[in-house]
Order: structure tokens, then sequence, then C-alpha cells
């Protein structure tokens, strides 16, 4: 799809876009907010178990653990 620089266009053809998009817009099914919320929530619930930003990530998996210690003395 080319790229198209909006400042070069006409009124007429900006118009034109809107119109055509609005167009796509609308046949677009809508959800209500509270349904979608708890479809989310389900989702993210369903999956907390293996999620490790919830879980964490054990030591023995962990790549960015710290391979070792320096103490000086």
């Amino acid at each position: 799809m080319p790229v198209i620089n909006v400042d070069d266009l006409t009124d007429k053809d900006k118009a034109k876009m809107e119109v055509d998009q609005l167009k796509i817009e609308v046949k677009l099914e809508r959800a209500l907010v509270s349904k979608c919320c708890e479809e989310v929530r389900d989702y993210i619930q369903a999956g907390a178990e293996e999620d490790p930003l919830v879980k964490g990530i054990p030591e023995e998996k962990n790549p960015f653990k710290e391979k070792g210690g320096c103490v000086i003395s």
C-alpha cells in the first residue's frame, strides 16, 4: 500500500478519505465495555499459573540470574 502525504491532498480528498474510513468503521461489530472487561479478566486469570510476570521465574531457569559474586576486602 503506498504512503500518502495528507498535507499534499486537497480538502475534498481529505473529506473523501474520512468518509471512506467512517463507512468501514460503521460496519464494525460493537461490544459493551463491561462484557469485554469480563472476557479479558477471565483470559488473564486462566493463564495466570503459567505467566512469569505473575508467578515469577524459577531461579534455576532464570537467564538473567547473576552468575557469581565479587567480594572486595
